[in-house]
């Protein structure tokens, strides 16, 4: 261990960035895209003039070694190498660095376990599972309604519900992963960025803090962003939607637009609209998570053909939801057949490609376009949440 290196890792924290920092301006080429100090670590391994001390100082050793100073040291040791051209860095096999890194991605799953297993009994509290209606409207239901959910899936509804109790806790890990996951699988970045910050509102949110705009729909309008951008068939519609809501005219709030999307499986969910397809797969969450999906793919579909705009959100969400509660599987089916046509390359959101070859008995059902055919109920408008 040279003298400059543990001098620089007996400084404070603060103090050692802003020394590395003015070192790396005067004598040190650091990359561009290298956003994190571990590049300036990495170089300073390198340099001339740190190689000079190193032999000059041989046989130095430092009287006290504080653990702040050896905790720096192995963070110094397992960096191996920074690619100057995509500024990823690489560290030393077996390094407690290489295997608890916090830009590491979460799964929808691995995210669902966490809230499987925390306890959420103070949330659990204040959902109401289904609307309750009385007289005439609890008589018609009964008799003209979607039938009840199965009681073996009712404890799967309630966790949906729980959920979109829970807020965004800045404190909780779990919650710090899936916000980086949708942040960098959305904008193709590899490195972390920070909870609050401008970024957020160029993917959509309102401001810097996401947690603000959760409102209605709570920590499930996350999961099913994580779900839209970690599922390998509905990522390239994610994106799609991303670039249709950046449209210089027809631009919109991609993040802000998916919580209302949220709100509404919420609603359909609690209105038994979903019950009949819970029961048909005996499953919930699947069938909320694509029923999220449809319900965006239909308001991306109906955006861009209809050329709409922000003024019209207030109307297009109070029509999508109003579709989505009446016809849910038929929305389902056009997922289905989007995804696909996707995966065939037949079909894109941005600019449909139609099947040209032959076509079977049921080529009405398998026509993309079909997605047009779900008219719109005209009703006044609310604008977003």
């Amino acid at each position: 261990m040279d003298r400059l290196k543990v001098c620089l890792m007996a400084l404070p924290h603060r103090t050692r960035t802003a020394v590395l920092l003015q070192l790396s301006k005067e004598s040190l080429y650091i990359s561009p895209t290298s956003p994190c100090l571990l590049s300036i670590i990495s170089e300073l391994k390198n340099h001339s003039l740190l190689q000079a001390l190193r032999a000059e100082a041989n046989g130095w050793e430092p009287a006290v070694v504080s653990a702040e100073v050896l905790r720096a040291q192995e963070e110094w040791e397992a960096v191996d190498t920074v690619q100057p051209d995509t500024g990823i860095f690489h560290f030393a096999p077996g390094s407690q660095a290489s295997s608890d890194q916090p830009g590491q991605l979460v799964s929808f799953s691995e995210a669902l376990l966490h809230f499987q297993t925390v306890d959420l009994s103070s949330f659990r509290k204040r959902i109401q599972p289904t609307i309750r209606r009385t007289g005439f409207a609890a008589l018609r239901h009964c008799l003209f309604g979607p039938p009840k959910l199965q009681p073996g899936l009712r404890e799967e509804r309630d966790l949906v519900l729980t959920i979109a109790q829970c807020g965004l806790d800045s404190q909780d890990p779990m919650h710090g992963r899936v916000l980086q996951t949708i942040y960098k699988k959305l904008t193709g970045s590899k490195f972390d960025c920070a909870l609050h910050g401008d970024h957020w509102e160029d993917l959509g949110f309102q401001g810097a803090n996401p947690a603000t705009d959760l409102r209605g729909a709570g920590f499930l309008a996350l999961l099913h962003l994580l779900y839209l951008v970690m599922d390998s068939q509905t990522l390239p519609m994610a994106l799609e939607i991303l670039r249709l809501s950046r449209h210089h005219i027809q631009q919109f709030p991609f993040c802000l637009m998916s919580v209302n999307i949220t709100r509404i499986a919420i609603q359909a969910l609690r209105e038994e609209c979903l019950s009949r397809e819970c029961n048909r797969q005996q499953k919930v969450i699947p069938v909320v998570n694509s029923f999220y999906a449809a319900t965006f793919l239909r308001l991306a579909h109906v955006w861009r053909t209809q050329k709409k705009t922000i003024l019209d959100s207030g109307f297009v969400l109070k029509d999508l939801e109003a579709l989505a509660k009446k016809s849910p599987r038929r929305l389902l089916r056009t997922l289905e057949i989007y995804l696909a046509r996707v995966s065939k390359g037949q079909a894109s959101l941005l600019g449909v490609q139609k099947h040209c070859g032959p076509q079977g008995p049921n080529s009405k059902d398998l026509t993309f376009t079909g997605v047009c055919d779900l008219q719109p109920h005209s009703s006044e408008g609310a604008g977003l949440i």
